[in-house]
């Protein structure tokens, strides 16, 4: 084989647009969640540390669905579950990251009255 993807066949685009919907799901479930959490600090009063922070887990998930996309789009569609089920994995780890940053930290991004 020559390793070039010009043979490689996408599948059928319902079940390409079938795994980019479920995986949006659970990417968009993680900006939920990522929203209810800065909610939820932002009640305290967030600094602009805190803000950063925040605003970042909020908008990581759907940068990682963009690269896991972008990286698999060209790829048969069991390859472009994994890579966005890879990308999920890394949202996973830096969403309990944020989460053990925040409990940890609280002081220093939480205004103190």
């Amino acid at each position: 084989m020559s390793g070039s993807t010009s043979g490689v066949t996408a599948g059928p685009r319902w079940l390409i647009a079938l795994v980019l919907g479920v995986s949006g799901l659970f990417y968009a479930y993680a900006i939920w969640n990522a929203i209810a959490h800065l909610v939820a600090m932002a009640r305290d009063g967030l600094t602009v540390t805190g803000w950063v922070t925040m605003l970042f887990g909020v908008v990581f998930p759907a940068l990682v669905f963009l690269l896991a996309y972008a990286i698999g789009r060209r790829r048969d569609v069991g390859r472009l579950a994994l890579v966005l089920l890879a990308g999920l994995g890394v949202v996973a780890v830096f969403w309990m990251s944020l989460i053990g940053y925040s409990v940890l930290n609280m002081d220093q991004l939480v205004l103190t009255s």
